[in-house]
Protein backbone atom coordinates (compact mmCIF):
# COMPACT_ATOMS: atom_id res chain seq x y z
CA UNK A 1 0.00 0.00 0.00
CA UNK A 2 1.25 3.44 -0.89
CA UNK A 3 0.49 6.69 0.96
CA UNK A 4 -1.70 7.72 -1.99
CA UNK A 5 -3.68 4.48 -1.78
CA UNK A 6 -4.19 5.00 1.94
CA UNK A 7 -5.60 8.50 1.35
CA UNK A 8 -7.78 7.22 -1.52
CA UNK A 9 -9.10 4.37 0.62
CA UNK A 10 -10.01 6.68 3.50
CA UNK A 11 -11.73 9.07 1.11
CA UNK A 12 -13.65 6.24 -0.56
CA UNK A 13 -14.79 4.90 2.79
CA UNK A 14 -15.41 8.40 4.20
CA UNK A 15 -13.35 7.70 7.31
CA UNK A 16 -10.99 9.98 9.20
CA UNK A 17 -7.42 9.31 10.23
CA UNK A 18 -8.76 8.83 13.77
CA UNK A 19 -11.20 6.13 12.63
CA UNK A 20 -8.49 4.31 10.68
CA UNK A 21 -6.05 4.60 13.58
CA UNK A 22 -8.63 3.16 15.97
CA UNK A 23 -9.44 0.28 13.61
CA UNK A 24 -5.75 -0.52 13.12
CA UNK A 25 -4.79 0.14 16.74
CA UNK A 26 -2.07 2.62 15.81
CA UNK A 27 -1.70 6.31 16.58
CA UNK A 28 -3.19 9.06 14.43
CA UNK A 29 0.31 10.48 13.99
CA UNK A 30 1.44 7.16 12.48
CA UNK A 31 -1.27 7.40 9.81
CA UNK A 32 -0.47 11.07 9.21
CA UNK A 33 3.27 10.42 8.90
CA UNK A 34 2.68 7.56 6.44
CA UNK A 35 0.25 9.56 4.30
CA UNK A 36 2.75 12.44 4.12
CA UNK A 37 5.40 10.08 2.72
CA UNK A 38 7.51 9.41 5.79
CA UNK A 39 8.92 5.92 6.27
CA UNK A 40 6.86 3.66 8.54
CA UNK A 41 7.81 0.06 9.41
CA UNK A 42 6.18 -2.37 6.92
CA UNK A 43 4.59 -4.33 9.78
CA UNK A 44 2.82 -1.16 10.95
CA UNK A 45 1.64 -0.31 7.43
CA UNK A 46 0.27 -3.86 7.27
CA UNK A 47 -1.90 -3.15 10.31
CA UNK A 48 -3.76 -0.30 8.69
CA UNK A 49 -3.81 -2.00 5.30
CA UNK A 50 -5.60 -4.96 6.90
CA UNK A 51 -8.00 -2.59 8.67
CA UNK A 52 -8.90 -1.01 5.31
CA UNK A 53 -9.21 -4.41 3.63
CA UNK A 54 -11.66 -5.52 6.36
CA UNK A 55 -13.83 -2.55 5.34
CA UNK A 56 -13.88 -3.64 1.70
CA UNK A 57 -10.81 -2.07 0.08
CA UNK A 58 -8.81 -4.09 -2.47
CA UNK A 59 -5.42 -2.58 -3.29
CA UNK A 60 -4.32 -2.79 -6.93
CA UNK A 61 -0.80 -2.56 -8.35
CA UNK A 62 -0.35 -2.85 -12.10
CA UNK A 63 3.24 -2.07 -13.00
CA UNK A 64 3.84 1.54 -12.02
CA UNK A 65 0.11 2.22 -11.67
CA UNK A 66 -1.52 1.90 -8.27
CA UNK A 67 -5.13 2.24 -7.21
CA UNK A 68 -7.85 0.47 -5.31
CA UNK A 69 -11.30 -1.03 -5.58
CA UNK A 70 -14.05 -0.66 -3.04
CA UNK A 71 -15.66 -4.07 -2.91
CA UNK A 72 -18.59 -3.05 -0.76
CA UNK A 73 -20.25 0.22 -0.01
CA UNK A 74 -19.76 1.59 3.49
CA UNK A 75 -22.89 1.65 5.58
CA UNK A 76 -24.72 -0.99 3.56
CA UNK A 77 -25.69 -4.11 5.44
CA UNK A 78 -24.08 -7.35 4.31
CA UNK A 79 -26.06 -9.69 2.09
CA UNK A 80 -27.97 -12.28 4.07
CA UNK A 81 -27.85 -15.84 2.80
CA UNK A 82 -31.08 -17.70 2.09
CA UNK A 83 -30.45 -19.87 5.14
CA UNK A 84 -30.14 -16.75 7.30
CA UNK A 85 -33.46 -15.19 6.28
CA UNK A 86 -35.99 -14.85 9.08
CA UNK A 87 -38.47 -12.37 10.51
CA UNK A 88 -35.82 -10.66 12.65
CA UNK A 89 -33.97 -9.30 9.57
CA UNK A 90 -36.98 -8.08 7.57
CA UNK A 91 -36.73 -4.43 6.54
Amino acid sequence: MTPEQCRMARAGLSISTRELADAARVSVSTITRFESGQTIPPMTVGLFQKALERQGVDFVVNGENVGLWLTKSPGIAPIISVEGLNASNDD
